[in-house]
This record gives C-alpha cells, structure tokens and sequence, in this order.
C-alpha cells in the first residue's frame, strides 16, 4: 500500500449518502442510529462491511470511543479515495457498542453481500461477530487490541503492548542497561507490561530489581513512588551518616559531610531502567514524583510504550530523555496533515489503523484474478505497509509490526533506533 502524499483538499467520496435516519432519539440520547441501506449488488462489485460504534450509551461505550469510531470512519474514506475503483463498495453498519449491536450488524453486513469484515472496535463485539462471519466464510479484521478475540478467521489490527515491551527492552539491553524495574498500574493492563517486561529482561539476560503495582484510581502517588525507591531507608541511611560525621573533627570527615549536605540519600537503587507502564494524567502525576524521592532521572533511564506517544509528553523533565516504542511518527504526521485539510480536525489516534486496514482491503480487493480476503492472502510474510508502518498477520490472527524506539524531548520525540522496512531487516 504505497504511500500518498499531501493534498489540498482532496475530493472525498462521501459515505453519507449511504446512510439513512432512524427517528431521532431524546435530546440526553447519542445522535440517530445511521445504517446502510444496500443497493442490489452487480456481479462485478467487491463490498466488504465496515462495523463500527457509531452511536450508543456515552457513559458505557464511552465519549473517546465514540469520537474515535466517527474518525475512523472519515480515514475509511480517505482510503477509498486513494485506493478504491468503482468496483469496490464499503457496507456500513453500527453496533451501537453492544455485542448485540455487534451480531445484529454482522448479520446485516453478510447478508448485504460483505465478503470482508472490518471492525467492530471493541473486543466484546468482536467476539459477537466471529460466529456468524465464520459461518459465512468471511473474514474479520477487527480494530481490538485484545490478543484473545483472535484466531480462525479473525485478525486484530490492534497494537499490542507486549511487542511494545519487547522492542524497547531490546534496546535498552542492547545499550548497556542491565537492571530494570517496573511501575504499573493495578489493572489489566498493567499486569500484562509488567509480565511482558519480566520476560523480556530475562530473555535478554537482564535482571528484573523490583515491580510494583499502584491502584490507578488513587489520586495521589507519592507513597507508591515512595516505596519504590526505599526513600525512608536511603534517608534514614544519610541521616546516620551524617550524624556519625558530625561527630569527628578531623578534616576527612569535615569534607565528607559537606559532600553529603547536597544529597536527599545515599545508597543505590536495585535498578539503572525504570518501566512506566502508564500513560496521560497517572504517568505525569507518578513522573513528578521521581526526582522528589531522589529516582534521578540522569541516573535511570525511564522506558514506555506507546501510551508515551503523545504530543507535550516532554513537559514533564523527569520524563526527557525516556524511550519508549512506537510506530515511526513520518507516516502518522502525514497523515493528521492530510485529514486536517480533508476535515478540518486532528483525527483520532486509531484513525491510521481504520485506514490501513481499509487500504489493504482495497488492495486486495483487486488482485489479478479477482478479490482475495482469504487467509493466505492476509498472511502473506511479506506483510503489508501503512501509515502505522509495516505490519503482517500471523496465522494466530494477530499482528505483528515494525515498531521504532523514540526518545523523549522537551518538545518533541526523536527516533532513535527506526523501524524496520522489512520483515527481513534487522533491528537496532
């Protein structure tokens, strides 16, 4: 899927009319249930389904999702615009956020004459979706990153924070760091960095010196940060010290203490890399804490996933010079610029994923010898590249990418080991 650049303003071809209007729902509700209304299909016509939560309960789905789903489906048209035929039509269906949306959609979409599934967004409806897809003979490429909705027909075209892990303990070990510890939150996803990092370490021959686990609906983290750098027995380790100098008179000892008085501890962390494993308002609350409880940021370096991969995250000092993996950011920005031109917004983090996957479906849909969605075609070792970078599924259904390492900045990150081109290429 080659790379487009730039345009002002490109003529887009619109979905809208493909939608029609339910009655309208009470001024608290989400906006109107919009679904397509299928037009007979000629024999020479790919359709794929397009499933997404576009409307639904806002305190259950969600406001970021719902705002995520309507970007997505704005890059889906940037991506027909680049790669689509008259050939190739794109079924639209809401799920309204539910598993029951889900399968109602599904339905819809298989009986509309999809050959192609693409979505839902949220892994309960993924799971609603596969039976009747795979009854159909259809495959699924959904927008989860939960590695367990995957297999037998369905690919995720997720991230996953494993990879993530893994990639920029690579690095880190690759550049001398031997020690690691990790700071995450009690929850899912946490627990899944932090195993993925103990693996990874271990795998590398690196030695894990402390995990510790924080409840991220607490609104303050000091004591966490606290406790992980033992600040009261490095302290209480200082105060000794110094009281024991200020007992002697020799010159030695006069010098010592001077030295000590610039310092909140003495004693060494069991770590030279410290994980985060969190992103937003929790990682800069837990970040301004570090230097407080004497975790110098010039001593340990700090490592991320793709939470860190934010505007401004620079902001936070104790957080400048922390690496984290990512996918490279060139084909991203090209592609926020295009679809500000296009929209007049910055579109959504997942938009990218919603185009790629529709580029490819695109792609594929004109194969020589007619559209190819079967699994050898998804599959193929080659793999495919987006604006996320080069991605390929596996047999399991998941995907794998070439993720880059960035460091952070006080403005921006910069790239410091870059993704691979290839699926052939080495890593640094």
């Amino acid at each position: 899927m080659p790379a487009r650049g730039v345009e002002a303003g490109p003529t887009v071809p619109s979905l809208v009319p493909f939608l029609t209007a339910r009655p309208s729902q009470p001024a608290e509700e989400t906006p109107a249930v919009r679904e397509f209304s299928a037009p007979s299909l000629a024999p020479s016509v790919v359709r794929i389904g397009l499933l997404l939560p576009l409307t639904g309960n806002r305190a259950r789905i969600g406001a970021d999702r719902l705002r995520a789903a309507q970007d997505m489906l704005n890059a889906v048209q940037l991506a027909l615009f680049d790669f689509a035929n008259e050939h190739f039509e794109v079924v639209i269906h809401d799920t309204e956020g539910t598993a029951d949306g889900a399968a109602d959609a599904v339905g819809l979409a298989i009986a509309d004459g999809a050959s192609l599934i693409l979505g839902p967004l949220l892994s309960t409806s993924v799971r609603a979706v596969a039976p009747a897809a795979r009854a159909a003979g259809a495959n699924v490429i959904a927008f989860s990153s939960d590695r367990s909705v995957a297999g037998n027909g369905v690919y995720t075209m997720g991230f996953f924070p494993e990879d993530e892990v893994e990639r920029v303990v690579a690095y880190a070990l690759g550049r001398g760091l031997r020690r690691f510890a990790a700071l995450a939150p009690d929850a899912a996803y946490g627990r899944t960095v932090a195993a993925a990092l103990q693996a990874a370490v271990e795998a590398g021959g690196g030695i894990i010196g402390r995990v510790q686990f924080y409840n991220p609906d607490s609104r303050d983290f000091s004591g966490t940060v606290k406790q992980l750098a033992s600040y009261n027995a490095r302290r209480g380790a200082l105060v000794a010290q110094r009281r024991d100098l200020e007992g002697r008179t020799d010159e030695i000892a006069k010098r010592a203490l001077q030295r000590l008085e610039r310092l909140q501890t003495i004693g060494e962390l069991p770590f030279d890399a410290l994980f985060l494993g969190d992103g937003g308002k929790r990682l800069q609350a837990i970040a301004a804490f570090l230097p407080f409880y004497d975790v110098d940021p010039a001593k340990i370096r700090m490592l991320g996933t793709r939470q860190w991969d934010v505007p401004g995250i620079g902001a936070e000092p104790a957080l400048s010079g922390g690496w984290y993996a990512a996918p490279t950011p060139a084909g991203r920005t090209e592609f926020e610029a295009r679809y500000n031109v296009t929209y007049g917004a910055k579109p959504h983090r997942l938009a990218t994923i919603a185009y790629d996957a529709a580029a490819l479906a695109a792609t594929l849909a004109r194969t020589e010898g007619g559209a190819d969605f079967s699994a050898a075609a998804l599959t193929q070792p080659s793999g495919f590249a987006g604006h996320d970078g080069i991605f390929r599924f596996l047999p399991d259904g998941t995907a794998e990418r070439g993720l880059a390492v960035l460091e952070v900045g006080p403005r921006a990150a910069a790239v410091v080991s870059p993704a691979p081109e290839t699926f052939a290429a080495p890593i640094n």
